[in-house]
């Protein structure tokens, strides 16, 4: 409950940060073994929104795996041959990448490690083609800057992996 509860606070902090933004705060997959269910509830009980739960429900085209299938569309396309009705996000590393995702059907890109500047450029190439997630060097004293560069979605690992516990205490009292 302490655990939980910090989580809860914590992305109600940055949630009344991105306040008056597009943008919402998106938990990751970086999860207590055995407690994932459990954080992401504390998330959305803070205001916050999930990221998918498991591979099952969203694939995630990486660096990695961009490398190991040759491009950025070979890829993608390995992914919809073999889990065709799966959604889709395609995780780009610069605007060229970017540029390439935008002549697909791809609905979710995630900017990782995108300057402010490029994220804006980013969203200006975008149109609202697709939702954007902005994710790395994000930090609390930076968050708002980069809600308005107009990115859908802020991914924060600290929720999970870094709040604070609430510490409760269960003392028990004398009635005189």
């Amino acid at each position: 409950l302490s655990h939980l509860s910090g989580i809860a606070t914590l992305t109600n902090k940055w949630v009344k940060e991105v306040a008056a933004t597009n943008a919402s705060i998106r938990d990751t997959r970086k999860t207590t073994p055995g407690l994932r269910i459990l954080e992401k509830y504390a998330v959305r009980c803070g205001g916050g929104k999930n990221h998918r739960m498991s591979l099952n429900d969203q694939a995630l085209i990486k660096d990695n795996h961009v490398v190991a299938a040759g491009s950025i569309l070979k890829a993608i396309e390995k992914v919809k041959d073999k889990f065709p009705e799966l959604p889709l996000e395609i995780e780009v590393d610069n605007l060229d990448q970017f540029q390439e995702v935008l002549k697909t059907d791809i609905k979710l890109i995630l900017l990782d490690n995108f300057t402010i500047e490029d994220l804006q450029r980013a969203v200006s190439l975008n149109n609202k083609k697709a939702k954007l997630e902005a994710s790395g060097g994000i930090t609390f004293e930076n968050a708002r800057k980069i809600a308005q560069t107009g990115v859908d979605y802020l991914a924060v690992g600290a929720l999970t992996h870094s709040a604070p516990v609430l510490d409760i205490g269960g003392d028990l009292r004398t009635v005189s």
